[in-house]
C-alpha cells in the first residue's frame, strides 16, 4: 500500500503556492535541493507526474491538482487530530469509563460529574451500574477504567482504596406510627420487608445483619432498584434497609419515615483499578474527584 509522507505531501503544496521550488525552500527553511527531492519521492510513490513548468512558473498538473484538494483535507485532520493530542497532554480531554452501583449513581455521584464538567468540559466520564462482583470483573478484564463498589472486593491485579463509609436505615411508611427512632432485628424481623435482590452486596450485608442476631429475612418482594424499593415502602406495602446516603436529602425522604438501626449496619464503597492501568491526567482528576467523596457523607 502507497502511504503518504506528510513532510512530502506539505512541501509539494508549498511548491504549488509559493511557484517555484526556490520560494518554497525560503518558507520551509530547507535546501532547494532538499525540497525539489521531497517532490521528486512523493511523484515517485504515486507514480505520477504532480508539478509542471509553464513558461517561469510552476502549476500542478491535472493528478496534482487532485491531489492538493486531498491535502487540504488531511491538513486539517491533521491540525485537529494535533489539538486534541494537545488537549489531553494537558489533562483536559479523554474518555474514562466508571462502574458502580445504582445507589452511588444516583445519589453520590451527580455533584461530583457536575463538577468535573464544568472544569473539565471535554473530559468525557462514562457510568455504568452493576453489582460488585461485575464491575471488578470489567476492571479486571479493562472493560471498565475505574470501580467505585461495596467491599469486599478483591483481585490480584486490583489496587482497592477505601473512600467511604455509608450507614444503613430502616425505612417504613411515613404514617406508620409503630415505628421508634431506633430499630432492632427483632423489630424488624416480623413486618414484611421490601428487600434488594438476592446476590446483590447490599442484600448479602442486610442477610448477615439478621443472620447475626439468629434471624433469617423473608422479603415479600425483592427489587433491583432503590428507588422501586422507597416507593414500594411510602405506598404502604412494607419496609425496607437501605444505604442512609439514599435518603439524606429532603425529597428523597417525602413518605418514608427514617429509623436508625441497632447494632449499626454499615458498609464501605472503594475504588478498584487495575494495578498496572496507565493513570492518563484525565484518568488521575477522575481519582482524585472519587477519593474526595470521604468528605460527602
Amino acid at each position: 500500500m502507497r502511504r503518504l509522507n506528510l513532510d512530502q505531501l506539505n512541501t509539494f503544496a508549498e511548491v504549488v503556492d509559493a511557484g517555484s521550488f526556490s520560494a518554497a525552500a525560503v518558507r520551509l527553511d530547507l535546501s532547494q535541493p532538499a525540497v525539489s527531492l521531497q517532490v521528486r519521492q512523493l511523484e515517485q510513490r504515486l507514480n505520477v507526474r504532480l508539478i509542471e513548468r509553464v513558461g517561469k512558473r510552476l502549476k500542478p498538473t491535472s493528478a496534482g491538482l487532485t491531489l492538493l484538494e486531498h491535502a487540504r483535507r488531511i491538513d486539517a485532520a491533521v491540525e485537529e487530530a494535533m489539538q486534541v493530542l494537545s488537549s489531553h497532554a494537558r489533562g483536559v480531554a479523554g474518555e474514562v469509563a466508571i462502574g458502580t452501583g445504582a445507589t452511588a449513581c444516583i445519589h453520590l455521584l451527580p455533584p461530583m460529574l457536575r463538577a468535573m464538567r464544568k472544569r473539565h468540559p471535554q473530559l468525557d466520564i462514562r457510568v455504568s451500574t452493576g453489582n460488585t462482583d461485575d464491575v471488578v470483573a470489567a476492571v479486571t478484564e479493562n472493560r471498565l477504567d475505574i470501580g467505585l463498589v461495596t467491599l469486599p472486593a478483591a483481585g490480584r491485579s486490583l489496587h482497592v482504596t477505601p473512600v467511604l463509609r455509608d450507614e444503613f436505615v430502616a425505612i417504613a411508611p411515613a404514617n406508620d406510627n409503630t415505628w421508634g427512632d431506633e430499630v432492632t432485628p427483632h423489630t424488624l424481623a416480623a413486618a414484611p420487608m421490601v428487600a434488594f435482590e438476592s446476590g446483590s452486596s447490599t442484600r448479602l450485608l442486610i442477610d448477615d445483619w439478621f443472620l447475626q442476631a439468629g434471624l433469617r429475612m423473608r422479603p415479600v418482594m425483592a427489587l433491583g432498584s432503590i428507588e422501586a424499593i422507597k416507593e414500594m415502602v411510602a405506598a404502604g406495602l412494607g419496609y425496607s434497609i437501605v444505604p442512609k446516603m439514599s435518603v439524606n436529602a429532603v425529597h428523597h425522604r417525602r413518605g418514608l419515615r427514617i429509623s436508625t438501626l441497632t447494632p449499626e449496619l454499615t458498609r464501605t464503597l472503594a475504588i478498584v483499578v487495575r494495578q498496572d492501568k496507565p493513570l492518563t491526567p484525565g484518568l488521575r482528576k477522575v481519582l482524585s474527584a472519587l477519593e474526595g467523596l470521604g468528605s460527602v457523607l
